[in-house]
């Protein structure tokens, strides 16, 4: 994969702290605002990005650069996707995919008929003890309560709450608890179990934007809560409850750290199949891999998952224009 980066952020930089531990990626660019520059030139000197841009036009142009990793805000994810599946590069994107399902199934399509590959940068699906944890649920039995909590006192939210309108907190640049800390809950969730029957979302709203909410996913069966918050904080776990044993994780969602499995009548049984201490380390290499092998199989299964989270979304939004009768962010 040779890869060309947009975005010099925090996102950024966290994947360049690990990614020269895959030797099969080989950073040919990087691209940002002209304000910049000097940032830019610092990590190519630190990194060793063969090129620099302060034009994307221009990155996209260069032939030595086969796939694009978009850590921009949230909003700019449709628009900058966009434009590089129709330059006919692969695309990895940060999560959320997109501001709204609309934008998820335009670049769906565009990826499809170019035979690219297009998928959504989230950790806890490609993490090692995650996909252990799937292979343990059969032996809870029948589920019956899930819950996960995902809070975070977010740096900006003194600013926000002073009047200043960060990203994280801005509407019209998709911010909110929803599609940014809880969104890891439910890319969790709708990869153990599919999609619910019903979702609802109850937030705290301060100023038009979610700072924190519980999202209640309905599977018929047993019920789920998904905790988010940018505005407190609390232990984070997540608890998997069925009528033979139950899972307890001690972690976010995003890094998904050892957990115990305990059934009935038995000592808990401590998992941890990590093998890298970053969290974005497998969703690389396994990207690697699909993008290598142009995997478009895997590729379509890991678009589906996007478009079942892109779906709950869609409803935890309808459901806050319901609850509170104002027009919750959106750009459908």
């Amino acid at each position: 994969m040779r890869l060309g980066i947009v975005g010099a952020g925090m996102i950024v930089g966290d994947l360049l702290s690990f990614i020269q531990d895959i030797p099969t990626v080989i950073l040919q660019a990087i691209s940002s605002r002209p304000s910049h520059r000097d940032k830019l030139l610092s990590l190519q000197n630190q990194y060793g990005f063969d090129q620099i841009y302060t034009e994307y036009s221009a990155m996209l142009a260069n032939e030595d650069v086969d796939t694009i990793y978009i850590g921009l805000p949230n909003h700019l994810h449709y628009s900058y996707a966009k434009e590089a599946l129709c330059a006919g590069k692969h695309v990895i994107c940060e999560k959320p995919f997109t501001s709204n399902l609309q934008e998820f199934l335009e670049l769906k399509e565009i990826a499809q008929q170019k035979e690219r590959v297009l998928i959504e940068a989230i950790s806890n699906q490609y993490l090692k003890n995650v996909l252990s944890m799937k292979q343990y649920l059969p032996k809870l039995g029948d589920i019956k309560i899930v819950e996960c909590n995902y809070s975070q006192y977010s740096s900006r939210y003194a600013a926000f709450q002073a009047g200043e309108v960060l990203p994280a907190f801005n509407p019209e640049m998709s911010g909110g608890a929803l599609m940014d800390i809880n969104l890891y809950n439910i890319h969790l969730v709708v990869g153990f179990f599919g999609s619910p029957e019903k979702v609802e979302y109850w937030a705290n709203m301060e100023r038009g934007i979610d700072t924190s909410g519980m999202l209640l996913l309905d599977y018929g069966n047993f019920k789920c809560v998904c905790i988010g918050s940018k505005d407190s904080t609390a232990p984070n776990a997540v608890n998997i409850q069925g009528n033979k044993g139950h899972i307890h994780m001690a972690s976010s969602t995003n890094k998904c750290e050892s957990f115990e499995i305990t059934l009935h009548k038995e000592m808990p049984v401590r998992v941890d199949h990590k093998d890298h201490p970053h969290r974005m380390y497998d969703e690389f290499v396994e990207f690697d891999r699909i993008i290598s092998a142009l995997d478009l199989k895997k590729t379509g299964e890991m678009l589906e998952h996007s478009e079942k989270v892109m779906k709950v979304i869609e409803q935890a939004k309808q459901s806050a224009n319901l609850v509170f009768g104002r027009t919750y962010p959106s750009m459908i």
